[in-house]
């Protein structure tokens, strides 16, 4: 009964150790495109493309927004500073681009989706 049980054992303890072998690594993909492609996906470089080029947009709309509509109220809230981005005084009249500040925000809009759509297309591909 015991030499049973051990067999068994020892049979359960083969397949785990199987199991726990590090498997063969697949040759290197042969061809330019196919070393591209594995290059993108084993770095990760989309995922670092896409969040450097989000990061530098949504910074505009942020300086957009402090430079053309927060300095102006803060220039307002204390007289003797006037417009703060260009050291002028203006007398109670703060100059607010909400122009500059909509152009950053429909720019940012318009480049995160065109980046949505090569990350759709990239997810088609085979690329994360």
């Amino acid at each position: 009964m015991s030499k049973d049980k051990d067999d068994r054992m020892l049979e359960e303890l083969k397949r785990i150790r199987e199991l726990l072998e590090p498997k063969a690594a697949p040759p290197p993909p042969k061809g330019m495109w196919k070393e591209f492609m594995d290059f993108l996906s084993k770095y990760k470089v989309m995922g670092l493309a896409v969040a450097f080029i989000i990061g530098l947009y949504l910074g505009g709309v942020v300086q957009a927004l402090v430079k053309d509509l927060i300095l102006p109220v803060i220039g307002l809230a204390m007289p003797g500073l006037g417009d703060l981005a260009s050291y002028k005084y203006y007398a109670r009249s703060q100059t607010f681009g909400i122009g500059d500040f909509l152009v950053a925000l429909i720019t940012f809009i318009i480049v995160a989706f065109v980046i949505f759509l090569i990350v759709k297309i990239m997810k088609r591909w085979g690329i994360e």
